[in-house]
């Protein structure tokens, strides 16, 4: 396994990051158990959740999950880097959601217990609060920091001008601020190269990909339609974005057989080449997928790969970063 600093701090994580979603609701706990072991023996240190996930108002369930496996022992707590999130609906009352003082202490608590815990390595806001001030938002985060129940705090789906106010507000308070975004970027999702990873490398924000394949499109979609597999891109929104972009990923899909590699490792490979990137987050339902995504830290691309990658799936824009990226 590969390691990175996580943002600008000596904090170490592994370059794939475990996303958790899927647990409870499409991967049993004990299958969950097994795909966290496997984690922890491939190396992988990074695993991510939120509060909502499970999708049953207030429960918690994928946390759940996970802190019944931290109880088995065995160091398991003490290995992994634990990130959760702190914003969506926990219930029926005004207060039970947001980034109010209130609601981010009270969720805290919440969390370590579901967790089984006593500290969350990387507490997130899981989306920016468009009507509480940032002072408040920093007063609760430096309260759960110096009882030493959050030890960094990071953000999800911030534009750029949010990061840099977060992080002005939190340097005249002296505190460390944000040291990671969560935000959807994939080859066929580039927006955040615009603002978003400009802000966060100015800051010594880490980024951290989701939906890295963009839902399993870039993870073979054609190839395994075709073996009456994909379930997931038959339908709705994936099955639309798939016929839009369909000459495109049946290139990316012969690009990536050329140069022996997986379509999944492919799209993985190719965001672990990009600046400021700290560690996709993988989604794995099976251990055989767990196992499989290990083989994008062995994808190097050339130039004139990532070249022809552009050609497929174009940066928004002239590319790179704004204002260059749509002006003169």
């Amino acid at each position: 396994m590969e390691y990175t600093n996580l943002g600008r701090t000596g904090l170490s994580v592994s370059r794939l990051c475990l996303g958790t979603m899927n647990f409870g609701p499409q991967t049993t706990e004990p299958d969950s158990f097994t795909i966290m072991d496997r984690a922890l023996e491939h190396g992988i240190n990074f695993f991510d959740t939120a509060n909502v996930y499970g999708w049953k108002t207030g429960e918690g369930v994928t946390e759940q999950i996970i802190g019944r496996w931290f109880a088995q022992g065995g160091g398991r707590r003490e290995k992994v880097v634990l990130a959760t999130k702190v914003y969506g609906k926990m219930g029926d009352w005004p207060n039970e959601q947001g980034l109010s003082a209130r609601h981010i202490i009270r969720a805290a608590e919440d969390s370590l217990r579901r967790l089984q815990t006593d500290w969350i390595d990387l507490y997130q806001m899981h989306h920016v609060s468009r009507t509480t001030p940032w002072e408040e938002i920093w007063q609760a985060m430096q309260t759960l920091v110096d009882q030493g129940k959050v030890l960094y705090v990071g953000s999800s789906n911030f534009a750029g001008w949010h990061l840099a106010q977060a992080q002005e507000t939190a340097a005249s308070r002296n505190f460390l601020g944000l040291v990671s975004e969560q935000c959807i970027y994939n080859l066929l999702t580039r927006h955040v190269e615009l603002e978003v990873v400009p802000a966060a490398q100015q800051y010594g924000i880490g980024i951290i990909p989701w939906s890295p394949l963009h839902g399993g499109l870039l993870g073979g979609a054609l190839r395994k339609l075709a073996e009456g597999g994909a379930e997931r891109t038959k339908s709705g929104r994936a099955a639309d974005t798939l016929a839009d972009h369909r000459t495109a990923i049946e290139a990316y899909e012969k690009l990536a057989a050329d140069l022996g590699h997986d379509p999944a490792n492919l799209g993985l490979g190719w965001l672990l080449s990009r600046p400021g990137v700290t560690a996709p987050i993988i989604g794995p339902r099976t251990t055989e997928q767990l196992d499989a995504s290990l083989g994008a830290l062995d994808v190097r691309l050339t130039d004139d790969v990532l070249a022809r990658l552009d050609e497929l799936f174009p940066p928004v824009g002239k590319g790179g970063a704004g204002p260059e990226a749509w002006a003169w």
